[in-house]
Parts: C-alpha cells; structure tokens; sequence
C-alpha cells in the first residue's frame, strides 16, 4: 500500500498519463488534489515542464500484511502470535487511502496488538489454541469498522500460527509423551491380566475335564471288576469289596508307573505274595475303622 511518485508520458509534461490496470493515479495541481485517475490513457490537464501536475499512485491489488505479537496467555504462558491480514483499497475511497494515513501497515500492526492482547491474557494455552477462530473473528471486526475510515476493506484478519516457548513446547510434549506411556502401560497390563484370567480358567476346565475323564475310568473300573467276578453266578459284591479291589488294581498300576519312569528316584516297598495279601488286609482294616465312628455316632 504504499504511494509511489508517477510521471506523465510525455518527455517534460503531465499533461497525458498512463494508468496501469492495477493502480489508481491521484492528480495533483500545483500540490493540491485535483482527481482521481483510473486504468488507461488520460488527460490530466495543461502542464509545463512538469511544474504544474503531479501523480500519486496506490495499488488496487489485495495485499498482506504479516504481523507478529508477542504477548502471554491466562495461565502466565509467552505465546509468539502470528496474524495475517489481507487488505485492500476501496474503489470510492482512493482519496482516503492515499492522504489520511502516513503508513498503514504499522496503523494495522497497532490495531491487531491491541486486539491479541486483549483477548488473550483471558484464555488458558490450550483455550488459545481452540479458540484462534474467536481471536481472528475479533482481530477482523476491529480493522473492518476502523479502516473503513481510512478508505481499506479488510478482506481477512488470520490467526496463522500460536507459538509458545520453546520449554513450554518441550515440557507440553514430554507431558503428552508421558501419558500415552502411561496410556500403553495400562493396556499392557490388562492384556496381561486377561492372559492370566484365560490361563487360569483353561487350567480349571483341563481339570474339571481330567476330574470327569478319572470318575468315569474308576466308574468303568468298579463296573469291570463288578461283573467279571460274579459273571455266571447269582451272587454279588458289595461296595466295600469293590472299593478294595479297586484299591488293589490301582496299587499294582502305581508300580508300573514308577518303573516306567526313567527319572522317577529309588522307592523301597516290601512286595510279594504275602504283601498283597497283606495290602489288602491293610486296606479292608482301614475301610473298617473309618466306619467305626459312623457306627459310634449312630
């Protein structure tokens, strides 16, 4: 936006001047403005030797202004804002434009500070970093009904970018980084804990499932020995007979496992004929005294 001296098109007069497609040209006569010349060939009146008439040129084109603001948020925090306007001339106000502001880039820069340190020492960072909409929808409010005075619309007032201190980034980022540890931490462990919870009711169904498999292996057992003994014959065996047969087979099976071992350690038992004899002597004797309490109580 700033104003540029022009000269006419012909050698040593003003007389005729040449407006480009982008600029508007202000005639001045003597110094005092005269007019307003847009784009194309124009007449801007008799002048000698370039004493009478003079230009002014300023462009019509949309330009930007970057603006930064250092200021702090709520919670004590330097923030580093980044504000980018965009403005232009308006096409009925070029007169304004040209003479009633002497820089309008530092006229916008002051009107944005006041507006970014206003609103943000009210918010929280992370607020400020929500709410950049707000802040630029109030930076845009503020230029519009202020430059308008001065002949610039304002197109669009941006907040481009919120930068706090470099510690304070550090530190927000070790904060994050600890959490989302902590956050996998917790799966970890609840991944762990299922796998126990699943283990250990695997290992309750595999022994439920074995309980069952040994009940109905005694049951075929007791049923076996059952009928090969009284086969053929009308008589038949009680449970304590039964159960003292079981006993026996499961002695003799208890053998065979401790001899099929090859890591099994040395076991000394008496055996022999008479050692059956006398494990089932031992075992009906045992059978016999559980059931003497009973026949007591009773």
């Amino acid at each position: 936006m700033a104003q540029q001296s022009e000269r006419g098109c012909l050698p040593c007069s003003n007389c005729f001047v040449t407006v480009p497609q982008d600029k508007w040209y202000a005639v001045e006569k003597f110094g005092k403005f005269d007019s307003i010349l847009r784009p194309g060939l124009a007449f801007a009146g008799i002048d000698c030797c370039a004493c009478c008439i003079s230009f002014r040129s300023i462009t019509s084109r949309v330009e930007q202004n970057i603006i930064m603001v250092q200021t702090k948020t709520k919670d004590n925090v330097f923030v580093t804002v980044k504000v980018a306007v965009q403005q232009s001339v308006i096409p009925e106000h070029v007169c304004e434009a040209m003479y009633k502001l002497t820089n309008v880039h530092q006229q916008i820069d002051s009107y944005v500070s006041d507006v970014v340190r206003s609103q943000l020492p009210m918010m929280l960072l992370d607020e400020a970093f929500e709410k950049k909409d707000d802040v630029s929808n109030a930076i845009q409010q503020k230029l519009v009904a202020e430059m308008k005075n001065y002949g610039f619309a304002i197109h669009k007032a941006l907040v481009t970018e919120l930068t706090p201190n470099a510690e304070v980034m550090q530190s927000m980022n070790e904060i994050n980084k600890q959490k989302r540890l902590r956050d996998a931490s917790i799966m970890a462990a609840e991944a762990e804990k299922i796998k126990v919870v699943k283990a250990a009711e695997a290992a309750a169904d595999a022994a439920q499932l074995q309980g069952e498999g040994i009940a109905r292996q005694r049951r075929a057992i007791i049923e076996g020995l059952r009928d090969s003994i009284t086969h053929g014959t009308n008589e038949s065996l009680s449970t304590e007979k039964v159960s003292e047969l079981l006993l026996i087979t499961q002695y003799f099976e208890t053998l065979r496992d401790i001899a099929a071992n090859s890591k099994a350690q040395t076991v000394f038992l008496p055996h022999s004929a008479g050692a059956v004899a006398d494990v089932a002597s031992q075992i009906r004797n045992g059978i016999s005294s559980a059931g003497s309490p009973g026949q007591m109580r009773m």
